[in-house]
């Protein structure tokens, strides 16, 4: 993995903790809400200020997410927004401290000037041991404070203030008086510089969670579906009478269920794509697969030397290659339009998801299905990708590696643009220029619908 970490893939972005002030100040925090400290003093953290160096040292990852259900954060600096959330268990999480963390940027900027700011993502469940336990989180609350307990004593103070203000007989209170200079001392004129966390309340519809083997939970569509890796029964899930949940290996029934709720569209379909080049490099993505597991030199390749690759290998190349070939040469008006059922390997690997509020959420199911494709796995799913890469020939590694650290790295929000549209959803949906009559008459849906 070092390989990922030299190149910014892995652990990047991450918010720098150096010197003996700032981890004091991370120490105090951390002891405040997990009872524990740590020796080092330089050190890296992600958005919720968990350290993978700091997990290592206290032999737990979890240390600021007990249960996997109930995320502590510890925010040393509003700069942390911007950093990935790492050991994610809810797919929501990440999304949740951002908005968090934007919508009290000031107040948390002067905060965490003079001390660090800790606080959970609070639910009504503390241990997911069933499944069904996971569709009972459904709001998260946000507490903060600073260790010191500054946002608590200013509004404290704001309310003997109210009570000062209001009550006749208070400019004879010296007790209340006298507690109002005490706090005033901590937190400052409340009435020019007020002190209070807003933005704390965010529901959680639809999500993916790590727990059970990983799941996918559509509860806020029109046609529910919890999507599973695993053979194991669920039991009763709160998803609608007569709704089982899906397999991950069930590839019709999931393709139904994305038709059904409006969520995917074909990429040669999609407005404002550069279908061919998608298209291409997805191919591209597949040769290298195969070529690695051959032991080719895939050292300084450029895409003629893998169209090369591809006629060595053509025998060997999988499915996916083949019919996604088919659809390049449509694609570039040469060929006929190849008609994909949903058992097609190739069939995911020609959708992405529209643009709705869980655009990346269905991004993330499907880079699921088409893991060949690993431009979009490390985008979208990138615990998986870290998983998946650790099984791969060497040759494989350099060369997604080489890849995303020339082709994505440099343009991050370019790439993904170009890939899944852009990065403000919901949005709104203007009719998109049909390429060719027929993707409006038959869609990626063809098949699916002959098999109702």
């Amino acid at each position: 993995m070092m390989r990922l970490i030299e190149k910014g893939l892995m652990y990047g972005n991450l918010f720098h903790v150096s010197g003996q002030s700032m981890a004091d100040r991370y120490n105090r925090a951390l002891k405040h809400l997990t009872g524990k400290e740590t020796s080092l003093t330089d050190f890296h953290v992600d958005i919720s200020g968990y350290a993978p160096e700091v997990g290592d040292e206290l032999g737990d990852h979890l240390y600021l997410n007990p249960q996997g259900c109930n995320r502590q954060f510890i925010l040393l600096s509003t700069e942390q927004k911007t950093a990935p959330l790492l050991e994610a268990k809810f797919s929501t999480a990440r999304g949740i401290l951002r908005q968090f963390i934007e919508g009290n940027e000031a107040q948390l900027f002067a905060l965490t000037a003079r001390d660090a700011v800790a606080g959970e993502l609070v639910n009504s469940v503390y241990s997911v041991t069933e499944p069904s336990h996971l569709f009972d989180i459904r709001k998260i609350r946000i507490e903060a404070d600073t260790t010191s307990g500054i946002v608590s004593d200013a509004s404290k103070l704001d309310e003997m203030i109210t009570e000062f203000r209001t009550r006749d007989d208070a400019w004879w209170d010296d007790v209340l008086i006298a507690d109002m200079i005490t706090l005033a001392h901590k937190t400052g004129d409340v009435t020019r510089l007020p002190i209070k966390l807003g933005h704390t309340d965010y529901e959680q519809g639809n999500f993916w969670t790590a727990h059970f083997g990983g799941l996918y939970a559509f509860r806020d569509v029109e046609k529910p579906a919890v999507i599973t890796s695993l053979d194991d029964d669920l039991g009763n899930l709160p998803i609608g009478k007569g709704r089982a949940p899906i397999k991950l290996s069930d590839r019709t029934k999931i393709a139904k269920f994305l038709e059904d709720n409006d969520l995917v569209e074909p990429i040669v379909k999609a407005r404002g794509v550069d279908a061919v080049a998608i298209l291409r490099q997805k191919m591209d993505f597949i040769i290298v697969d195969v070529a690695a597991t051959m032991d080719a030199d895939l050292s300084d390749f450029r895409r003629q030397d893998l169209r090369g690759l591809a006629r060595r290998y053509v025998e060997i190349l999988p499915p996916e290659f083949h019919t996604l070939a088919k659809l390049l040469r449509w694609a570039e008006g040469g060929g006929a339009w190849p008609r994909i059922s949903s058992n097609d390997p190739a069939y995911f690997y020609t959708l992405r998801a529209k643009p709705h509020a869980d655009r990346d959420l269905v991004n993330m199911l499907l880079s699921e299905l088409s893991m060949l494709d690993v431009r979009q796995l490390f985008i979208c799913h990138k615990e998986l990708f870290y998983s998946r890469y650790k099984t791969w020939p060497d040759q494989k590694k350099a060369f997604v590696a080489d890849f995303l650290s020339r082709e994505y790295q440099v343009d991050k929000a370019g790439a993904r643009e170009a890939l899944f549209g852009s990065g403000d959803a919901p949005m709104e949906e203007a009719p998109a220029p049909e390429p060719r009559t027929v993707v409006a008459k038959v869609g990626p849906w063809g098949a699916v619908r002959r098999q109702r």
